[in-house]
């Protein structure tokens, strides 16, 4: 891409686990990148109901910088309606450098992995995956059942990285913010983007 700013599309939607998507846009923030935002109405609900966070005070930029800081304003934000089909990010010509669906509900992931394509998080996917950019999907639920594995597998066979929300216990984690901070660094490593957010392991 000509321009030095990363450009990562990110996807919310209604599971369990919205402090994942919130450490994750807080880190891509830090790190100077343009996070395309797309909140389902039920992804909206599950920040509502599980965090702080003000989603519905001024722009989501500034809730952010209430929430975590100055140092977020590295990056921008820009927000997109879920139903908003004819978006830039629903097209190929639009350049991004991938995308990250977090947390990835099962129904998001059904969507996916059969190119449903019925929203704009599944479109932006779609075009995701059939430009040949990376898409990581960060499914949340348990346990899993056979249909819920084969989509896994199908979206992997697509192209897709899967990143079970799975943090590690190693870094002898204390607060649940340091647990949400190490599935946000493995997602960003995975676009190339260092965030030196827990120590890594060392024999």
């Amino acid at each position: 891409m000509s321009d030095t700013k990363k450009k990562i599309v990110l996807g919310i939607t209604g599971a369990s686990g919205a402090i994942y998507a919130l450490h994750t846009i807080r880190a891509m923030l830090v790190n100077g990148v343009e996070v395309h935002l797309v909140i389902s109405d039920y992804g909206a609900y599950v920040i509502e109901t599980e965090t702080d966070f003000p989603l519905k005070s001024g722009t989501v930029l500034d809730g952010f910088r209430q929430k975590f800081g100055e140092e977020v304003l590295n990056g921008d934000v820009v927000r997109y309606s879920n139903k908003d089909l004819a978006a830039s990010i629903s097209s190929g010509s639009f350049k991004t450098d991938g995308m990250v669906i977090v947390p990835c509900s099962m129904k998001t992931l059904s969507g996916v992995s059969n190119g449903i394509a019925a929203n704009l998080i599944e479109r932006a996917a779609d075009v995701t995956l059939k430009e040949g950019r990376r898409l990581v999907l960060v499914p949340r639920e348990t346990p899993l059942n056979k249909v819920h594995l084969k989509n896994m597998l199908a979206a992997s066979d697509a192209g897709a990285h899967i990143l079970p929300a799975m943090p590690a216990f190693y870094q002898r984690p204390s607060t649940i913010e340091e647990l949400a901070d190490f599935i946000a660094a493995r997602i960003l490593a995975l676009f190339d983007i260092e965030a030196e957010l827990f120590e890594p392991w060392q024999k």
